[in-house]
């Protein structure tokens, strides 16, 4: 059976619940597809890892290091999403349960090695308007809530980069002005936020041939120095939609996991295989199942339900 197929089937076709997978009930008693979806999470046990040594002479930076950029911490919890050590909501609960997959394949656990390029990963959908900067955001900051691990939040839908207005910030040059001009240095670039383990870098100024920089030389030489730099650090890709633009094709193959977003009701089964046709050579995709309820109203998101179902499927 092939990756596509598996992966649908995880969307669609009811399982029996793990012996792991946390209880839930929807209202009449029966388990939502949310915690089906979730009985697919392959969670290993959890050990104690080493924190990881950072390199003893990291390269000097070649010009002043931006200020740390301050995120309106208030502002998101009170829009419903997640923060580092904020309180215990349903949203945080259920992207603990997505990252401690993405996590295991990015540094390994117990006797499980790390996958190849494992930390880095990226969020995309079908189709815009499913919640992948949404996912991406929260994604972010439940990983930085990690005690031996850093995030590098990175706008990679570089026609439509909507990470800096979410998060309420300034943002001018990023990841297409490094890739086109070869500089300033990766430090003048990426932005430290007041949560100390989470840094973000922004899209930067467009640019019509977008798809070929991508799909150069000098994005295999970003990734190298970002990986080389942020040994620690999980690198978070916000992506454009697979089915609007061929940049996210492009990004997948740098990737080592994929985390598809697919929003529940709206997005037709056809349209989730032809997406995750276009990334089928990826060894892990994993599939997020949002806007599933209406349990939580508040603020910005008001009459945005969230819900989350993950589940790997494997080439």
């Amino acid at each position: 059976m092939s990756l596509i197929e598996r992966a649908i089937e995880r969307l669609n076709d009811p399982v029996e619940p793990a012996q792991a997978a946390p209880s839930a009930t929807t209202e009449d008693g029966t388990r939502s597809t949310i915690e089906r979806l979730a009985d697919r999470v392959r969670t290993p046990a959890d050990t104690v890892v080493e924190k990881p040594v950072l390199p003893s002479d990291p390269p000097a930076p070649a010009g002043p290091v931006p200020d740390p950029v301050r995120i309106d911490l208030d502002g998101l919890r009170t829009r419903g999403l997640v923060v580092p050590n904020g309180p215990a909501t349903r949203s945080a609960h259920e992207f603990r349960i997505i990252k401690r997959p993405l996590l295991s394949n990015a540094f390994g656990r117990g006797d499980q090695d790390p996958v190849r390029n494992g930390k880095r990963v990226m969020v995309t959908s079908s189709l815009p308007g499913e919640g992948k900067s949404f996912t991406s955001i929260n994604l972010a900051m439940s990983i930085a809530a990690e005690r031996d691990h850093r995030v590098l939040l990175i706008d990679a839908d570089v026609a439509h980069p909507t990470i800096p207005g979410e998060l309420g910030i300034q943002a001018k040059a990023g990841l297409m002005d490094w890739l086109i001009d070869g500089g300033p240095d990766l430090s003048q670039l990426i932005l430290p936020t007041n949560v100390e383990t989470l840094s973000l870098l922004p899209a930067g100024r467009q640019d019509e041939h977008a798809t070929e920089w991508l799909a150069s030389e000098a994005m295999s030489r970003l990734l190298d120095e970002l990986s080389m730099r942020y040994p620690d650090c999980v690198l978070i890709f916000d992506s454009p939609p697979l089915l609007v633009t061929t940049e996210a094709r492009v990004l997948a193959s740098y990737m080592g996991q994929i985390v598809m977003v697919v929003e529940a009701g709206t997005t037709a089964r056809e349209t989730v295989s032809q997406a995750l046709a276009t990334i089928s050579a990826n060894e892990i995709v994993g599939l997020v199942l949002n806007k599933a309820n209406n349990t939580e109203r508040n603020g910005y998101y008001q009459g945005y339900g969230y819900g989350y179902g993950y589940g790997f499927a494997a080439a």
